[in-house]
Parts: structure tokens; C-alpha cells; sequence
């Protein structure tokens, strides 16, 4: 990955990775492993789950993009994520607007200023 930077992943459904597919984002590492799942009906939560970690592991991913609907299946595996680097975005899908009551990243990073920071 000398003088590259690092990749965007996404976990989403077919729109979601479609349209970042056609803007360019799609690429696969040495060992052939695509940066991006396509999330179906049949996609069980453990396949999400695997591919989640998998891209938390790699080193030549800096984003993650999860449609926030699919993060409410791994929330748990999303809030033990702590490092800042690959960063983690809920994004909405077209069936399923943000809601940003259920980002556990965006909660967080509330949680770290009080509102006189603001003022």
C-alpha cells in the first residue's frame, strides 16, 4: 500500500453498493477479498458478522459504510469497535432513513463533549 491510501468498504444493500460500486470504490485486496457485501434477504447476520471483522482486520481500509439497518444486526460487534481507524458510518439505505437515536459512533462521539462546548 506504499503511496496508496486507504480503501472505503461498505456493507450494504444491492442500491447502496451498486451506487457506490459505479462511483468507483470497488476493489479487491491480494488475497482477493472484495471491500464491499452485497446484503440480501439470505445473508445471514454471521456472514455479516465475518465480513464486518474482516474489514475491521484489514489494513488497507480506513471507512467502513454500513447501511444502518444491517448495523442494527451487529450492534454489538459495532460497539466493541473503538479505534478510530477504519472509521465506522451508519449511512441510510432507500427502504430505511437514518436514524440517529440507534448510531452508536455518532452517540459516542456526543457523549465526549458537553453541550457548553457548543456555546
Amino acid at each position: 500500500m506504499a503511496g496508496r491510501g486507504k480503501l472505503i468498504a461498505v456493507l450494504g444493500d444491492e442500491d447502496t453498493c451498486t451506487g457506490f460500486l459505479l462511483g468507483g470504490i470497488g476493489e479487491l485486496n491480494k488475497n482477493r477479498r472484495p471491500n464491499f457485501l452485497v446484503v440480501e434477504k439470505e445473508t445471514s447476520v454471521a456472514e455479516i458478522e465475518e465480513t464486518f471483522k474482516g474489514f475491521l482486520n484489514r489494513d488497507d481500509i480506513g471507512i467502513i459504510l454500513i447501511n444502518q439497518y444491517i448495523a442494527e444486526m451487529i450492534r454489538h460487534v459495532i460497539d466493541a469497535h473503538t479505534i478510530s481507524i477504519p472509521a465506522v458510518l451508519e449511512i441510510p439505505s432507500k427502504e430505511h432513513p437514518y436514524d440517529a437515536s440507534k448510531d452508536s459512533i455518532l452517540r459516542r462521539a456526543k457523549g465526549m463533549f458537553s453541550t457548553d462546548d457548543f456555546r
